[in-house]
Formats: structure tokens, C-alpha cells, sequence
């Protein structure tokens, strides 16, 4: 009967270092696993947004001037 309390104490300690080694590796790895899936959620959202943006805007927009006109002149200071 002693042998089956050993067994049974030494599979308790087996099993609480197991659960201690697995938080502490789960939760070292926490901002790798956040970083992987905001990193998939960031592309998906980019799908969405430019499916739900229609390329008609493109048109409508006017085109940006290629020159500029010549430099306005400062005021004459008094002092």
C-alpha cells in the first residue's frame, strides 16, 4: 500500500511541475502569439476595407499639380 501512496505523490508532483513549466512557457510566448494573430487580423482587414472601398474614387479625385507657382514675397520688415 506505501508503494501505491509513493506512486500516487510522485505523479502529484510530476503533474504540478508539468502545469508550472507549461503556464511559464505559455505565458513567456504571449506577445509572439498577440504579435502572429493582430498580424493576421491587420491583413484580413485590408482585404475588407479595399474590397468594400470601390475604385470609382480614383476617378472623382482631381490630379495633383505637377508645378508650383513662384514664391510669394515676404513684407518688408521695419526694423
Amino acid at each position: 500500500m506505501q508503494k501505491v501512496f509513493n506512486l500516487a505523490g510522485a505523479l502529484g508532483f510530476l503533474m504540478s511541475a508539468g502545469i508550472l513549466v507549461g503556464t511559464a512557457v505559455v505565458y513567456s510566448r504571449i506577445p509572439s502569439i498577440t504579435k502572429h494573430y493582430m498580424g493576421e487580423l491587420q491583413t484580413e482587414l485590408t482585404k475588407v476595407m479595399t474590397d468594400m472601398v470601390p475604385a470609382k474614387i480614383d476617378d472623382v479625385m482631381p490630379e495633383l499639380p505637377t508645378s508650383t507657382g513662384p514664391a510669394v514675397e515676404l513684407p518688408k520688415s521695419p526694423f
